[in-house]
């Protein structure tokens, strides 16, 4: 045998055992890896569709949740599914739990920019409720320091969650409507108080002005609180007013006291009728307060948003003759959120009398029922006879409406059903008179 052959039948016994060896060395560590899982694999980002299960709006993710494990593929062609044996789809992630109420802050603006706030970040929500509130202690001086924890609101008798509390003061978009009605002498007392409207408002405020006696008359646009404008229509646009005394032809003042039949007994005490001749038929007083304000109303609503809306009512609340009825005018201003305030003067500030012509008999006009409309709409009456009395009104009604908390939350109810929605605000002080609006219509006005 030459060495050529030996050295091929030498590696022919020697490479048998060492294949041998090494193929059971394989299988061996084969076997071993199956109890090893794979490593994973690299992954796409995931699409934020898929995080609609994981995220709350307004709550963020929910630490309870794990993610979804993604489905690995083994080396023997199964998926692994997590280590239990189920499948992801299979399996929910687990649901927050109910909230209680205002178990967070509100959202709380820095010093300044809670106008801002409530404009630019919870009008996108088109049931977004914003509730200017006054609070007063029992010297109805206004009540200062209080915070969020003070206050409860309640939508149709359920608690609302607060989003939005701040203090800072609001522009005032104001519509002044002066009643030139009046008797001379009250005329005359408002003529000479109408100066210090400017004085009470600031140069971010906006005015508009408007005057009523037998129709709703607009003496200017809104235009600045400070402007030259409102100085001049102010006073240009005075009125007389109207004579004191009232004739009459019937009843026990009339000529004739003594009648039969309708007929005067003396025909030389009455003309007319049983003496012949022409009847005179007095015109009866005509006072279109609710023309006035639902047309200052119908401009307010005009204005931007994060302005407080205000028709301002300088009268004594006598009301006949108008075309609109109280509860249309009443319910237009509830949708727009606009407030009504007023200084009343004449008949309806004298005191007794004045509490006395709240009160509406039938068949005759209405006394005064600028008091149906603040109790309606937030807002508040301050009753005064003198001239100087009248000036400081201006002052603090516009303090009042400028300095009101505002709180604001997301109401439960749908976004817009057209249906009154009764609002409730508490305050946990003692001895405090809480002044806000009793409810509103749902509007799509402020969809963005």
């Amino acid at each position: 045998m030459n060495s050529a052959k030996m050295g091929k039948t030498y590696r022919h016994f020697i490479g048998a055992p060492l294949a041998l060896a090494f193929g059971m060395a394989l299988t061996s560590v084969s076997m071993h890896a199956q109890a090893v899982p794979d490593a994973p694999t690299p992954q796409a980002p995931r699409p934020m569709s898929d995080m609609k299960d994981q995220v709350t709006p307004g709550l963020g993710t929910d630490s309870s949740q794990s993610s979804p494990k993604t489905p690995q593929t083994s080396s023997s062609g199964t998926q692994n599914s997590g280590g239990d044996g189920a499948a992801p789809s299979s399996r929910a992630p687990s649901a927050a739990g109910p909230d209680e109420v205002q178990t967070t802050p509100p959202e709380l603006p820095e010093p300044g920019k809670g106008v801002e706030a409530g404009v630019t970040v919870f009008r996108t929500y088109t049931n977004f409720v914003e509730v200017p509130v006054t609070v007063k202690d029992s010297k109805g001086q206004l009540v200062a320091g209080l915070t969020f924890r003070d206050f409860r609101v309640y939508e149709n008798n359920q608690r609302q969650q607060l989003r939005l509390f701040t203090v800072d003061p609001y522009p005032l978009s104001v519509a002044y409507v002066i009643d030139q009605s009046l008797t001379a002498d009250v005329m005359a007392k408002v003529n000479n108080s109408l100066g210090a409207i400017q004085g009470s408002l600031t140069p971010y405020d906006d005015v508009a002005v408007f005057s009523y006696n037998n129709g709703a008359k607009e003496l200017t646009g809104f235009t600045g609180a400070q402007s030259h404008l409102l100085t001049a229509v102010l006073a240009l646009n005075k009125a007389t007013g109207r004579d004191e005394g009232v004739p009459v032809n019937s009843g026990p003042l009339a000529g004739c006291s003594i009648t039969s039949n309708g007929s005067c007994v003396d025909p030389n005490l009455q003309q007319g009728r049983s003496a012949g001749g022409p009847v005179m038929n007095i015109q009866k007083e005509i006072h279109t307060l609710n023309d006035a304000i639902l047309r200052a109303a119908v401009e307010l609503s005009k204005r931007p948003p994060g302005r407080r809306r205000i028709v301002y009512v300088i009268s004594d609340g006598k009301e006949y003759g108008s075309k609109a009825s109280a509860k249309e005018v009443i319910k237009y201003l509830q949708t727009n959120k606009i407030a009504v305030y007023a200084t009343l003067v004449g008949d309806s500030a004298r005191w007794g009398e004045g509490y006395l012509s709240r009160f509406h008999l039938p068949f005759q006009m209405n006394d005064n029922i600028l008091i149906r409309y603040a109790q309606a709409t937030g807002g508040t009456l301050e009753a005064e006879r003198s001239v100087n009395g009248i000036e400081k009104s201006y002052a603090h009604i516009a303090e009042e409406a400028r300095t009101q908390y505002t709180l604001g939350y997301i109401s439960h109810q749908p976004a817009i059903d057209g249906k009154y929605r009764a609002i409730e605000v508490r305050v946990d002080r003692p001895n405090v008179e809480v002044t806000s609006k009793p409810g509103y219509y749902p509007t799509a006005q402020d969809v963005r």
